[in-house]
């Protein structure tokens, strides 16, 4: 009996975006449950951002305010060690989380971007990997994940060797990577993407868009797979505090 053609599924993802992580770690769970291939691929949010006129949600008061607690509620349901401790500690929270997405998105996310894609570039065994260390930097331990030195120790952190990581820190700069992540950000934004996560499920030859963490079921339906919850028994992302 032949088996069933496994569907393809595209994450595109920037780690500068908290919803993201979830999303990244929910597929690669089910990738394991579910009959698909999931390719990750990295993009680049402020290209998204101001190539289809969106502006980062954190900036408006009242959605700030209520991202922090929908943060917190898909942290735990997931089992997605998102810290947002640093901000509790302000007697200003939303002022306090705003002023934060106005210096990631000042500082931006482009070289940890071109970190991840010189990494698939070569050896996408590990770009699960690297892409996780780099959101552990951002939104579970609140450092840096710009400089050289920052990408360096997530690689370490996943098991890069030192030769392959600073080749790849080196790569930050080469063309082929810059084009690379423009590529697919670009890719992205021709498919109608407008923020991050943006899933892409190709069903019947045809490119379905899902936008963040609260499509799940839809995506399964789709799929013609089961929605089994968030499968925390597979998690890769155990916070080490």
């Amino acid at each position: 009996m032949t088996a069933p053609v496994r569907k393809s599924v595209e994450l595109f993802y920037d780690v500068i975006s908290p919803y993201s992580w979830i999303a990244f770690e929910v597929l690669c769970r089910y990738n394991k449950r579910w009959n698909m291939d999931l390719k990750l691929k990295p993009f680049f949010l402020g290209g998204i951002m101001q190539g289809s006129g969106n502006k980062p949600p954190a900036l408006v008061a009242n959605k700030a305010q209520y991202m922090i607690h929908d943060l917190n509620r898909l942290a735990n349901y997931y089992a997605v060690p998102i810290n947002l401790q640093s901000f509790a500690t302000h007697n200003d929270v939303v002022n306090s989380f705003q002023d934060f997405f106005h210096v990631m998105f000042t500082k931006g996310s482009l070289s940890a971007g071109r970190y991840i894609t010189a990494v698939d570039m070569k050896k996408p065994e590990y770009t699960e990997q690297v892409s996780r260390e780099l959101w552990f930097r951002i939104w579970n331990r609140d450092e840096d994940a710009t400089d050289s030195n920052s990408l360096r120790q997530a690689g370490k952190k996943a098991g890069l060797s030192d030769d392959f990581n600073d080749e790849c820190v080196e790569k930050v700069k080469d063309q082929a990577v810059k084009d690379r992540l423009k590529h697919h950000t670009q890719e992205a934004l021709d498919l109608g993407a407008f923020g991050s996560p943006t899933i892409i499920a190709n069903i019947n030859n045809k490119k379905e868009l899902i936008f963040g963490t609260d499509r799940f079921l839809i995506l399964a339906s789709m799929l013609g797979e089961e929605w089994q919850g968030p499968l925390v028994e597979l998690s890769k992302c155990k916070d080490p505090n």
